[in-house]
């Protein structure tokens, strides 16, 4: 059966669409090169878990989530298309560009969309808001085609900023989001992309598919309808997930030196490209960072010398190696930990993201028909 199976995703994968996504620069390192990124995180401290607050209901999405974001791939919305750089994020579920009507600093270096040249862009009377540290994006919800790697999207509802404000996206290399989490978390009960590529037959399975190049500047891909065998070896393990809502799963435990210093009993964790680092409550992230000897600032020279971390999923595990979890920046002269503190209680317990940090490591399959997610060594 396995082999059915292997024998089937080979031959799906010549006919997979894929979406190559581009590495660039983030808003952190811009900021960083501009000399203005203290200033920046006195005045809007960053918590990655704020974009789920309000945790089972309708999400904020604060956009200083994406501090640390460098993955971007290109849509068209319109016809003629107009074309946006997007953040492909599993930690939402809107898609939303800048509009012409925008008129804040934000939105003055970035593509912004002008419904009147397009002949298939439909209004809506609907406004939409999204709350994130320095205030909201708001605007309004239309419909029109959008084209994802070749893929047409008929009357996908989307958002059109008329409001960003705050200097964060100013400095941003991307225009707007592209969420992929479930409808249940959508803002103004928009439709996904994905769904609507699902009810319109636009993909060979209902799943999509995510490979982060580690450190190339390009190699990056989103693959939607399938699984490429090509970027991952060994075999897929499916893990069911725990609500469908976000993509969240269960950890069993995260161990360091065969020693389990974090989620001893458990813990509910969210599968997130729209999250750069491995964040957890700062009790346990403390713990392994104390486990494996560092602090935040990390002496580069010391990685080869730093312990795995393992963290235990569905009864498998998945070890992240220093160099995973130790993110370097100028040419490898500066190391910070990958590890990122943050709370929020849930009914289940407290959260956890698993964002690239792990991503980049392990292959990820995110099955819309069977609400699992499929996990493999990244190669």
């Amino acid at each position: 059966m396995k082999l059915l199976v292997f024998l089937a995703l080979i031959g799906l994968s010549e006919c997979l669409v894929k979406l190559h996504l581009q590495k660039g620069k983030t808003v952190r390192e811009i900021l960083k090169e501009k000399g203005l990124l203290d200033d920046f995180l006195r005045e809007h401290p960053y918590n990655p878990l704020s974009k789920f607050q309000g945790y089972g209901v309708v999400s904020n999405e604060p956009m200083t989530n994406y501090l640390d974001m460098s993955y971007f791939g290109t849509i068209s919305i319109g016809t003629p298309p107009q074309t946006f750089t997007v953040i492909f994020d599993t930690g939402s579920a809107n898609l939303w560009v800048p509009s012409v009507y925008c008129n804040s600093q934000a939105c003055s270096n970035h593509n912004r969309f002008n419904p009147s040249q397009s002949s298939t862009y439909q209004a809506t009377s609907t406004s939409v808001s999204i709350q994130y540290g320095t205030g909201s994006m708001t605007g309004f919800l239309a419909y029109d085609t959008v084209d994802v790697a070749g893929i047409n999207v008929a009357n996908q509802i989307f958002g059109l900023s008329t409001s960003e404000p705050g200097s964060f996206l100013y400095y941003a290399q991307f225009d707007g989001i592209l969420g992929l989490a479930y409808p249940s978390i959508s803002s103004s009960s928009a439709t996904p992309v994905f769904d609507n590529m699902m009810s319109q037959n636009l993909v060979n399975q209902d799943l999509f598919s995510f490979y982060l190049s580690p450190d190339d500047q390009s190699g990056s891909v989103v693959t939607f309808g399938g699984v490429d065998p090509n970027y991952y070896s060994g075999s897929i393990n499916w893990v069911p997930l725990t609500s469908e809502s976000y993509w969240q799963i269960q950890v069993d435990y995260i161990q360091v030196n065969g020693q389990t210093v974090a989620c001893s009993q458990g813990c509910q964790a969210i599968v997130d490209t729209g999250t750069s680092l491995l964040s957890g409550p700062p009790t346990p992230i403390s713990n392994i960072q104390n486990a494996i000897g560092i602090s935040y600032n990390v002496n580069c020279q010391n990685i080869p010398n730093l312990p795995e971390v393992i963290i235990g999923i569905n009864g498998v595990q998945y070890p992240l190696p220093a160099s995973a979890y130790i993110i370097q920046s100028d040419g490898g002269q500066e190391c910070t930990s990958g590890f990122q503190s943050m709370d929020i209680p849930t009914s289940s317990g407290d959260l956890w993201i698993l964002g690239d940090v792990f991503i980049r490591v392990y292959y990820s399959i995110f099955d819309r028909a069977n609400n699992m997610v499929g996990l493999a060594q990244a190669v």
